[in-house]
């Protein structure tokens, strides 16, 4: 274990946030021999502490801190505290997340170029591309032990894939299996293989599933050069008058201010704590907040477009049984205007339990369509769509002044409509879904809206032009050369692929360039 670093050495880099951004780069740092404080809002959870209950495990992981949302999405009417579903703990959302790790394709980095204007869409070219991102890709897929990636078996079919796959295949999709998923088909990297239990969500009580909460972070401490400090909530970033950061004030367990000298910031909080953090750190040399000189922090936030759809049939499928996402259809995923959008989206294989399912189907919806449909529940299939939403400036996070937090924060306002772009493409996605299972005798089948998203991209926006965002291509804030920040916040477009694996990937080119940069004596 690291000996603790004192709160007066500013040799060292803080990292917020423990998630698939700042966990993986304050292990990738640490191994390179470089001292980091990380700072971990929440508290520490390992497997034996997860719980096979899908409203216990809630209550014990998601962030529940007061938020608030605004605009035309179904999650401002129904969940309007609860924007998106992650998680507060060491580890951050890599203990819920489902597992699935595709690359971004080609013709996504450079979004711009390829659909052309799309109007009342802010689209931008990343400034990287796939040919750069390949070998850390390769780097991040071996961390995480991706299944069908480095001659790794994919994962068995449960009954809710063999729905899927027949109907897929009916239809004449060709790219249907159980999916590049960072859940082990076998014993790897001393993490035991997936026992099917069908818990992904509510955090891996086999460890199967990679999370950083169980490998980065204690590899990261093994080395001596990470310390963790767990509910240590950060309230604002210092700078000195050079306009350099040079620390980080945080409120431990019990409400006491503590600020955490540093030679380098890097934030990881997830988009909507990221830009708020930024922004709760306005001072009369950055009135608007830190690296905000362009206008676009919290702005361009996309939590992909989403949707389920469900099939009912006339035999049981027990969709619950097995890992929850091991099966993609990938056809759709391509760039092809004439469908009537442009961009593409995957659909996955999704079951949520009896709890979950009559809270997010229908919220408040307790008709006979509703209660016959949970009747069916052990004859139902489900998907999941996630295909990529249009950037937006308008849809954004700012600070509500008019709510606090514990600590007299001002909170996260997130503001989010539907680009029609959005639309099109998941009215699309719905009626191939229930071709799908329709295929395949469905008796009933229903499309449902969006749940609250675990896919948080943006805000933080990557550019190369200064004006149009607020990291360059290593994720360095324009405005600040030693502040950073490490997580999907600084997704330039949202690409149709779930977003951990690309986060993983930026996260270990970034401690790179950060070592080296700091091996230079440029940080």
């Amino acid at each position: 274990m690291a000996a603790p670093f004192d709160l007066k050495d500013d040799s060292v880099i803080v990292v917020i946030g423990t998630g698939a951004g700042g966990g993986v780069l304050s292990n990738e740092l640490a191994q390179r021999g470089v001292s980091v404080v990380a700072l971990e809002a929440g508290g520490r959870y390992l497997p034996e502490d997860y719980v096979n209950d899908e409203w216990e495990s809630f209550g014990q992981l998601a962030w529940l801190d007061p938020r608030t949302t605004s605009g035309d999405w179904r999650v401002a009417k129904d969940f309007s505290g609860l924007p998106a579903w992650i998680v507060k703990a060491v580890g951050g959302t890599t203990t819920h997340w489902a597992g699935a790790s595709l690359r971004i394709q080609e013709h996504e980095w450079k979004a711009k170029t390829n659909y052309g204007e799309v109007q009342g869409a802010s689209l931008l070219d990343w400034p990287i591309d796939r040919a750069e991102m390949d070998p850390w890709y390769e780097l991040a897929e071996t961390k995480l032990g991706v299944t069908r990636t480095g001659g790794r078996e994919g994962l068995p079919g449960n009954n809710n894939y063999k729905v899927l796959e027949a109907g897929a295949k009916k239809l004449g999709y060709e790219e249907v299996h159980t999916g590049r998923m960072a859940i082990n088909s076998a014993d790897y990297d001393d993490r035991m293989a997936c026992q099917q239990t069908g818990f992904c969500f509510q955090g891996c009580k086999w460890g199967a599933k990679w999370s950083a909460a169980y490998t980065d972070i204690p590899r990261g401490e093994a080395t001596g050069n990470l310390e963790v400090r767990e509910k240590a909530h950060v309230l604002r970033i210092e700078h000195g008058e050079d306009g350099k950061v040079n620390g980080v004030v945080y409120a431990d367990a019990d409400g006491n201010e503590h600020k955490q000298m540093a030679r380098a910031v890097c934030v990881a909080g997830n988009s909507f704590e990221s830009p708020r953090l930024l922004l709760n750190s306005a001072t009369s040399m950055y009135p608007d907040g830190l690296a905000n000189s362009s206008g676009q922090v919290g702005r361009n936030y996309m939590r992909h477009m989403t949707g389920s759809v469900y099939g009912v049939f006339d035999k049981p499928v027990r969709m619950w049984r097995g890992t929850t996402m091991a099966g993609i259809i990938q056809d759709e995923a391509r760039h092809d205007p004439s469908r009537g959008f442009v961009g593409g989206y995957e659909l996955e294989t999704l079951s949520l339990g009896l709890p979950f399912m009559a809270a997010f189907l229908d919220p408040g919806g307790w008709g006979r369509e509703f209660t016959t449909a949970l009747d069916a529940y052990e004859n139902m299939a489900g998907m999941w769509i996630v295909g990529e939403d249009m950037p937006q400036e308008t849809n954004r996070v700012t600070l509500n002044h008019d709510v606090k937090d514990q600590f007299g924060m001002p909170v996260a306002n997130v503001h989010f409509s539907d680009h029609p772009n959005d639309i099109a493409m998941r009215n699309h996605a719905y009626t191939q879904g229930a071709a799908i299972y329709d295929a395949v005798g469905a008796t009933r089948t229903f499309p449902t809206p969006p749940y609250p998203s675990t896919h948080n991209l943006g805000t933080n926006r990557m550019s190369e032009n200064p004006r149009d965002g607020v990291v360059n291509r290593n994720g360095r804030t324009h405005d600040i050369e030693n502040l950073f920040v490490s997580d999907g916040s600084q997704f330039t477009t949202g690409a149709a692929e779930n977003p951990t694996l690309t986060i993983v990937a930026l996260a270990i080119r970034q401690a790179d360039h950060i070592a080296a940069e700091m091996s230079r004596g440029n940080l």
